[in-house]
């Protein structure tokens, strides 16, 4: 279990790492979401399944899909 653990953080902070350097705001979104899903799998270890839940909906749901809607009206590449 404690693989697990060391595991999933050690995702968690190649996430956040990654979704501050790209360039790709779409691929920004994507690493977003996945880093939400990695939140909520990490609650749900810490025996909170409520946040877990709120995490899965709202950080990997909502406002991945709230930002592709954004990014679709607008450029997808950042400009320098």
């Amino acid at each position: 279990m404690e693989v697990l653990h060391f595991l999933l953080l050690t995702f968690l902070v190649v996430c956040a790492i990654a979704v501050s350097r790209i360039k790709d705001l779409l691929g920004a979104v994507i690493i977003f979401a996945a880093y939400s899903l990695i939140m909520a799998i990490i609650w749900q270890q810490l025996n909170a399944p409520d946040i877990a839940l709120t995490e899965a909906a709202m950080g990997a749901g909502v406002t991945t899909l709230l930002m592709m809607v954004v990014i679709s009206k607008t450029r997808r590449r950042e400009e320098k």
